[in-house]
């Protein structure tokens, strides 16, 4: 395997475990982008961690579009104790939808296999113009469009 393999499995992994923790039968986008963090060292995570989104941020900003995407609908999460989600390890977790369509999206980005990085994944996160990742984003007050601007420059320039 090369180390771009190690890399999305490593990232699928983490992703697989967010899922768990979180109750969640999908690997999903937000479950990906939480193991992109968790991967310490990679060019990925610099550029989170550059824009004020470790793990523990991301997980803040996640929490916060879940509690406003209820208020949408009229349900107030102050108004409700909610139990902790109850991790199944026996549960099959797999792919989701809009983990697929990131992987796709951050492949297709690059010019070819040998030329993926870890930020050609990030940018397949970023560039979801719909979703929890926007939306979560969002309302942490993060300029994704400037993030996805500098992350492609970066990859065109081959700095990482």
């Amino acid at each position: 395997m090369s180390a771009i393999d190690h890399y999305i499995n490593a990232v699928t992994q983490q992703g697989e475990t967010e899922a768990r923790q979180d109750g969640s039968a999908a690997i999903e986008a937000h479950h990906l982008l939480l193991g992109i963090a968790a991967q310490e060292g990679s060019s990925a995570h610099d550029v989170l961690t550059s824009a004020g989104l470790d793990r523990q941020a991301i997980r803040e900003a996640l929490d916060r579009e879940f509690e406003h995407s209820l208020g949408a609908a009229g349900v107030s999460l102050a108004a409700f104790g909610l139990p902790a989600a109850t991790p199944d390890p026996k549960r099959r977790v797999s792919l989701g939808a809009s983990a697929r369509l990131c992987l796709e999206r951050g492949f297709a980005s690059a010019t070819g296999k040998k030329d993926l990085r870890p930020g050609h994944l990030l940018l397949g996160i970023l560039e979801a113009e719909v979703g929890t990742v926007p939306r979560a984003l969002a309302l942490a007050g993060v300029d994704r469009a400037a993030l996805t601007t500098g992350l492609r420059q970066a990859l065109a320039d081959g700095s990482w």
